[in-house]
């Protein structure tokens, strides 16, 4: 072309882009001869996509011009990739500029509240969305419920729901469901199905997957299968790798390892990574060393280099106090070069969202404010609630105080602990954790709820755990 305009720019940038050339498209961009807005939002967009958030965060700050596309790019991008703080950030400047709300950035700001568990953020938007009238929009409606739902509050997103002015989709239904099982709802749930069936509503896979989810939480086996089968014969909808990681964990939850190891190599499609894990995960729950040998080699296949697997195995070891095996689990992850996935916990105090990292004791104040708080804890509740670690799942052959240490830097506590120290007097602390929580951290939630008369919600990686006067709302099934 002699002379290609801005619109053929455009296009080779987003070839570009699509085809995943970061640098081809940054070459490009910079030999530009003319952008405009269109150029700097296929830039965003591209850079966030591909992960780039460093590179979309330079080309944002030199814009001669944004618009509400630019911003949304920005604060989804940032909620996708786990940036909260900054999505967070992005809404506020956003609305100090004056720059029209649209119905991205407040779905994409939602996102994030949820994903972070910012509940007091959640709440105040709740009220902007009121008063500036977005409510009539029912995918705000459906983000918001999302959000106070994976925040820990149900009851709020059951309000959310029942005030829907807009006609009810099939995503409002499914969140709200989906929300039940996380919290260990699974009677509620099947009630709800019933209800959305009641109204018309034709239930999709998705929701089948929330629903055998809630089953799968509650220990409602029988159940369970009865909606896989009714799934398939009533609704005619063919059950997906999701659906059959649902029934595996079904039963491997309830303790039925060979029933569900068994459901796993007669599935009509190969059970995949995600499948195997689930069953090595009950396995190691329940202590069961034979199967989980033998589900480690089905892993070894599919997934050999996955550190959450070899944890789990050294788990199982652990606990029957075979530590040559524990030993030989480490060497072969030492020999493989995989590291371990770090454990992390998030809390939202006076509307900021703090991070604190299993095991890593830095000089920052914060994480020192919680060591100290947390060291106080433990020895209140050694003295009035009777607390003693539970060394049994420390994957070392080790000392016993040594142990302790171990398990007393999880996370979780030092995040509770902050927590305790911060937040006034008869606030929920609610926290956000990216693996399972283990046993010693439940025992010690029960026991601090009690010993400390407050209530503590965590949200691990598969459901949520609400305590209270010293008892769990998931009965310590999960």
């Amino acid at each position: 072309m002699r002379e290609p305009n801005v619109v053929a720019w455009n296009a080779v940038l987003t070839a570009c882009l699509r085809g995943e050339d970061v640098k081809g498209a940054t070459d490009l961009f910079d030999l530009m001869p003319f952008k405009n807005l269109t150029s700097w939002n296929v830039m965003l967009a591209g850079c966030m996509k591909s992960g780039e958030v460093e590179l979309a965060r330079k080309a944002f700050s030199e814009m001669p011009m944004k618009d509400g596309v630019s911003w949304s790019t920005m604060i989804v991008g940032f909620s996708q990739k786990g940036y909260f703080d900054e999505a967070f950030g992005h809404f506020r400047e956003l609305r100090r500029v004056g720059m029209t709300l649209n119905e991205v950035s407040l779905t994409g700001v939602l996102s994030a509240c949820a994903q972070a568990g910012a509940f007091e953020f959640g709440k105040i938007l709740h009220g902007f969305l009121e008063r500036a009238g977005f409510l009539w929009m029912v995918s705000v409606n459906n983000a918001l419920l999302d959000t106070y739902a994976k925040c820990g509050d149900i009851a709020m997103a059951g309000l959310v729901f029942e005030r829907m002015p807009q006609k009810r989709t099939i995503v409002s239904w499914t969140s709200l469901l989906a929300g039940l099982a996380m919290h260990g709802h699974g009677d509620e749930a099947i009630q709800l199905f019933h209800e959305m069936a009641s109204t018309g509503v034709m239930p999709d896979g998705i929701i089948f997957i929330s629903l055998l989810y809630a089953c799968s939480h509650t220990g409602l086996v029988k159940e369970g299968c009865t909606y896989f089968d009714e799934m398939r014969n009533v609704y005619n909808i063919e059950p997906s790798i999701e659906h059959y990681g649902c029934m595996v964990d079904l039963y491997g939850r309830a303790g039925q390892l060979r029933k569900a190891y068994e459901f796993a190599c007669q599935m009509p499609i190969p059970a995949n990574a995600i499948i195997w894990r689930t069953l090595l995960g009950a396995c190691s729950f329940y202590g069961n060393i034979e199967l989980a040998e033998k589900v480690k080699l089905k892993l070894s296949e599919l997934d050999p280099y996955n550190s959450g697997d070899h944890i789990l195995l050294s788990n199982v070891y652990a606990v029957a106090e075979k530590w040559k095996d524990v030993a030989a689990v480490r060497r072969s992850m030492n020999d493989l070069k995989i590291q371990k996935t770090p454990g992390w916990s998030m809390i939202e105090v006076d509307k900021v969202m703090y991070t604190f990292l299993a095991g890593v004791k830095q000089d920052d104040k914060i994480v020192v404010e919680a060591y100290e708080k947390l060291k106080e804890i433990m020895l209140r509740l050694r003295l009035e609630g009777g607390y003693a670690p539970e060394v049994g799942k420390v994957l070392y052959d080790i000392e016993e105080e040594e142990k302790e240490d171990s398990i007393s830097s999880h996370s979780e506590k030092l995040a509770v602990a902050f927590g305790i120290g911060r937040l006034c007097k008869g606030k929920k602390i609610r926290v956000v954790k990216n693996l399972r929580i283990c046993r010693d951290c439940h025992v010690m939630m029960k026991l601090i709820s009690d010993v400390y008369n407050v209530e503590i919600v965590v949200r691990d990686r598969s459901r949520f755990h609400s305590f209270k006067d010293g008892f769990c709302s998931c009965r310590d099934y999960w």
